[in-house]
């Protein structure tokens, strides 16, 4: 099941919003790709924190 509209897997909840935004837009395209939610969920985590390490000035950026 794909997520949207602030819809996301409960793992994300505690993770800052654009953490999450980032996490959830990855797990989608995974999820398109693989079928399998389990690795979709925890793909988009793991790339999204990877993302905003090498990218720390997206982090700080207020959303457009």
């Amino acid at each position: 099941m794909p997520w949207y509209n602030g819809d996301y897997p409960p793992s994300y909840k505690n993770q800052p919003p654009k953490l999450r935004e980032k996490a959830v837009e990855i797990a989608n395209e995974i999820l398109k790709e693989s079928g399998d939610e389990g690795l979709a969920i925890a793909t988009g985590l793991k790339k999204a924190r990877e993302y905003f390490k090498d990218h720390p000035e997206k982090a700080d950026a207020d959303n457009d």
